[in-house]
């Protein structure tokens, strides 16, 4: 297992070690005893699937206060472009974004800890994407910021004409009139 930090802190990649051959391929998606001592704190308790067509973006989304929300990503079929945005008020990255592709060649995952809002879009014809959650979700507590946020400016790798997002994630506040932690 292949461990990356990205420029912001808490945030990373996580490569796994694939075994292919004529039948197939075979990987650990996850084994907590692979993971650096200061991983292995996440205590993984509800598991979320979507299945969504080229195009579709979700988010960027994040669960406040008590309810916040820790995630383990990854793209099970097809290709997504992943982002997580940093909401950690007292972080020298506070707002800042990360990117990166994730598909079912390179099986790639994204940890993203509490604090930080979340989203993709799909680059393939479809996608089903798969993520683990430390916490339960509540209603109450979830919180968004518009994808297109000028002040963040993410560079989605899509052209803005094919992008689709649900009438909710259209109307997300942008960053600074968000929730905060």
């Amino acid at each position: 297992m292949k461990i990356e930090e990205t420029p912001i802190k808490g945030l990373v990649t996580i490569e796994p070690v694939i075994h292919r051959d004529e039948r197939g391929y075979f990987y650990e998606s996850y084994n907590k005893k692979k993971l650096p001592e200061e991983l292995r704190i996440f205590d993984w308790v509800q598991d979320n699937e979507s299945q969504s067509t080229r195009g579709v973006l979700r988010g960027l989304h994040y669960q406040t206060g008590r309810h916040a929300q820790a995630k383990l990503v990854r793209a099970i079929t097809g290709e997504i472009y992943d982002v997580a945005v940093d909401l950690r008020r007292t972080s020298k990255t506070y707002g800042e974004w990360y990117g990166v592709i994730l598909n079912d060649t390179n099986k790639k995952q994204l940890l993203i800890p509490r604090g930080f809002a979340h989203g993709f879009v799909v680059l393939s014809e479809t996608a089903i994407f798969g993520y683990k959650c430390d916490n339960f979700y509540d209603k109450e507590s979830e919180g968004g910021i518009r994808y297109s946020d000028e002040k963040l400016k993410i560079k989605w790798p899509i052209e803005r004409t094919e992008i689709q997002v649900s009438e909710k994630d259209a109307r997300l506040p942008v960053f600074g009139k968000h929730k905060h932690f």
